[in-house]
């Protein structure tokens, strides 16, 4: 007899979630059917897509989000006792799981654990999982970089970001990130080799631009919306891309009452400026080769993988809010 725990989302969040907002809720599993599998999460992701869903899904909800579980009880031969395998199970440390049942949303992946070639599981949530594809893919596909073009990032140290500052890099772009502290900032310059690297919160977003990009950018890779994507758009080179992934700007606020900024239509007009909305969940055919390409990567030594880990289920909500203030370098993981 296994009793499973779970966050359950109880009231919708208004500005940063709270603890009140959930209730932790025990039960117990039922004896397995056949084609099931009992999962212990062995890791659990944190994202800000967990912020920007909440006010879209009917209430009561389970926290969604993706985990690396190990299969504990197996009645399905292709997935056997412990054997690991990725799911969209959320804030549970134990679950039962048909992996061949149809899933019941775009975002609901559930898959065998990707060849990882003995790097650690815990990758499969970050940079050999969801957002490693959202990063390679949506560079790649949106973006075309060409050797020479010039990336602005924003967001740049978080699990996305800092992934495409690497990949530019290869790709033999010069690369501009912006993240919201002058720690990261340094590790994006020493660690990750940034070109240039400035804390959004502290400078003028224009005039670093005329510094590190005197002749404009070509390529924008948006992950927060708000004013200073109005700023770089309007600094831009005419043809240039903008890769919209996110806009963490605007999870806090609830719907009839966004951000208001400076409009963007001349600069997309006058530019000539190619914007495209990036949604992972409908690239869901091209994640596995994006895996095995990472991978090759993570494995020659011209990808790092920072991860920011919490220990233990009972600090998932903590780790959380951490990632919502920007507390994380890299992909904020917790490990059970």
């Amino acid at each position: 007899m296994v009793v499973a725990q779970k966050y359950v989302v109880k009231k919708y969040f208004q500005g940063e979630p709270k603890i009140s907002d959930y209730e932790i809720v025990k039960e117990t599993l039922p004896p397995l059917k056949d084609g099931e599998i009992l999962i212990k999460a062995e890791w659990i992701s944190i994202d800000p897509y967990q912020r920007a869903y909440n006010s879209t899904l009917p209430l009561p909800y389970d926290q969604f989000s993706f985990q690396v579980g190990v299969v504990q009880e197996s009645k399905d031969p292709n997935h056997p006792v412990g054997s690991r395998v990725v799911t969209h199970q959320g804030w549970c440390d134990y679950s039962i799981i048909n992996m061949s049942e149809p899933i019941l949303g775009k975002e609901h992946r559930k898959y065998a654990l990707p060849d990882l070639q003995g790097l650690s599981p815990s990758l499969a949530l970050g940079a050999v999982g969801m957002p490693g594809a959202t990063a390679y893919l949506s560079f790649l596909e949106i973006g075309k970089p060409k050797p020479g073009d010039v990336v602005a990032i924003t967001g740049a140290a978080g699990a996305v970001g800092s992934l495409v500052g690497q990949i530019a890099k290869i790709k033999g772009c010069k690369v501009i990130g912006f993240a919201g502290s002058d720690r990261k900032v340094e590790w994006l310059k020493k660690d990750l080799g940034f070109d240039s690297a400035y804390n959004y919160k502290t400078v003028n977003i224009a005039n670093a631009l005329r510094e590190a990009a005197p002749d404009g950018v070509d390529i924008y890779f948006d992950n927060v919306g708000g004013e200073i994507s109005s700023t770089i758009m309007y600094h831009m080179k005419t043809g240039g891309r903008v890769v919209i992934v996110g806009s963490i700007s605007s999870y806090f606020a609830p719907p009839d009452a966004l951000p208001k900024v400076t409009l963007v239509q001349p600069a997309i007009l006058f530019k000539s400026l190619k914007l495209e909305g990036f949604l992972i969940w409908d690239w869901y055919d091209s994640w596995h080769g994006a895996f095995v390409e990472l991978v090759k990567l993570i494995k020659s030594g011209k990808l790092k993988t920072p991860e920011h880990i919490t220990e233990g289920y009972d600090k998932v909500f903590d780790a959380f809010i951490g990632m919502l203030n920007g507390e994380n370098i890299g992909k904020a993981i917790v490990k059970v």
